[in-house]
């Protein structure tokens, strides 16, 4: 992730978002043919819930190589390669595009059905099915933000703690 500064910014709900996902989703299913499962993650796959206006892609392969003979062809469609996120996360690869049409999204590629995957999806799943929930963690996203308006990597480690407890208490 970039060390520059960037202002954070939290957006109420958006119908647009499922349509920009799935929009999106069609242009990667292109990429990857039949070898991939695709998901809309994140804040912006909860409906009700605000969020960081970026969508988040969780893609599921059979092998991380799958996902890396694709990244010039993702680069190519205006994906940036954040390989630096490998280092702390080696099961994922991430991939941002912040300037496409139609709109921001972060691609989180891991072997499907791993840990990451697993629980990812569970923690969207939980959201959707608790407004209640799903309330609580925009208000903790919102206290966060105050004390780490700039900061993305502090906002996200941050946040992991109200993830962690929340994926604890499902188990």
């Amino acid at each position: 992730m970039s060390s520059v500064p960037e202002a954070l910014d939290l957006s109420p709900w958006s119908p647009m978002w499922p349509v920009t996902f799935e929009i999106e989703r069609e242009r990667l299913k292109r990429v990857f043919v039949d070898n991939v499962q695709l998901e809309h993650i994140g804040a912006t796959a909860v409906e009700a819930m605000g969020g960081r206006p970026i969508i988040d892609v969780l893609l599921g392969a059979p092998q991380l190589s799958i996902v890396e003979t694709r990244i010039p062809e993702l680069m190519a469609d205006g994906y940036r390669n954040l390989s630096e996120v490998e280092l702390a996360a080696p099961q994922r690869r991430f991939l941002v595009k912040t300037h496409g049409h139609p709109g921001h999204f972060h691609l989180h590629a891991v072997v499907l059905d791993s840990v990451f995957w697993k629980q990812t999806l569970a923690f969207r799943d939980v959201l959707r099915a608790s407004p209640t929930l799903a309330d609580e963690y925009m208000k903790a996203k919102r206290r966060i933000l105050t004390r780490y308006p700039t900061d993305r990597a502090k906002y996200t480690e941050a946040k992991s703690a109200f993830i962690r407890t929340v994926l604890e208490k499902g188990k």
